[in-house]
């Protein structure tokens, strides 16, 4: 870790123009929000948008949603799984980062459409939380399901109270909430929507790992309610110049960075995602076991 602090502040010192952390904190054990000083990117972004960053000349880019933004700064909740992701995470406030693109992707569709549940798996709640406000702020009726494997790993969860008008929870162990997975509870409201008129749901949006999205898609389907998911596929350049973020979507090849990232659940091929998305495993794990960023906090 001092390795990497000391990169960071020489750079500063070169006067390199870099994005400042002006708050980072862990929210669970390797899960980590930061606020960045990017005034031009916190004006223009959007409910779903993304950015791409690089944190240093020798860094990869990689894709992380804007989870909120002020006048001055945006807000991201990075989880620390890959060697950049990890390394991030040894940032504190003070530390900067080289390169910051975005806004990003297609904006969520938002309108009143009526009854509307948001479903965040582990971090995808901090993808979520932006468009479930989004949604409330609009007039519908907001149902948030945080779910995670067990209390710990819940983030976000007083965030998605204040936005909701119904804020359920699941996790796998039963440590808090439902015991159970957010399917479980999606069920139950399908169910309820189904034999009452008023309850019925209009709208879902699911985000977080893809065996949940497509467990949600798979469950909404029979019952016909528009549902969408934030696809997460492999991108670099994030323009739609690249092809490494070609996803198939009800037979064709979409760009999950310049059509998406939000796509019909329904018409998604996720065996194809899971497949693709595994392209670098072996090149990833390696370059884990190389680097001096630690894995566990």
């Amino acid at each position: 870790m001092l390795e990497i602090r000391i990169f960071y502040k020489v750079h500063q010192l070169k006067g390199i123009d870099m994005f400042k952390i002006e708050i980072a904190k862990f929210l669970s054990p390797d899960v980590k929000m930061f606020k960045i000083h990017a005034p031009s990117i916190a004006k223009k972004k959007r409910a779903g948008q993304f950015i791409i960053l690089r944190l240093h000349e020798e860094g990869e880019r990689i894709p992380l949603t804007i989870a909120d933004a002020d006048d001055e700064t945006i807000t991201i909740i990075v989880q620390g799984i890959g060697k950049t992701t990890q390394e991030l995470n040894t940032l504190e406030a003070g530390d900067t980062i080289l390169d910051v693109v975005g806004p990003l992707g297609k904006a969520s569709h938002i309108e009143k459409f009526g009854r509307v549940i948001v479903i965040g798996g582990g971090v995808g709640s901090a993808i979520a939380y932006p468009t479930a406000k989004a949604m409330k702020e609009a007039g519908n009726e907001v149902i948030t399901i945080n779910g995670a494997r067990n209390k710990g790993l819940i983030i976000l969860e007083e965030e998605m109270k204040l936005i909701s008008d119904q804020a359920l929870v699941a996790t796998d162990d039963g440590s808090h909430g439902h015991h159970g997975f957010v399917t479980d509870i999606l069920k139950e409201l399908l169910i309820k929507g189904q034999e009452d008129p008023a309850q019925k749901v209009d709208f879902i949006l699911a985000i977080g790992p893809i065996p949940m999205m497509r467990a949600v898609s798979e469950m909404s389907r029979p019952y016909e309610v528009n549902t969408y998911v934030s696809l997460n596929p492999i991108m670099i350049d994030g323009t739609g110049m690249c092809g490494g973020c070609r996803v198939i979507v009800d037979g064709k090849s979409k760009f999950g960075c310049v059509d998406g990232p939000e796509f019909d659940g329904h018409l998604v091929d996720f065996t194809n995602l899971i497949n693709r998305n595994r392209t670098y495993t072996n090149l990833e794990q390696e370059a884990i076991r190389k680097t001096s960023c630690p894995k566990d906090r």
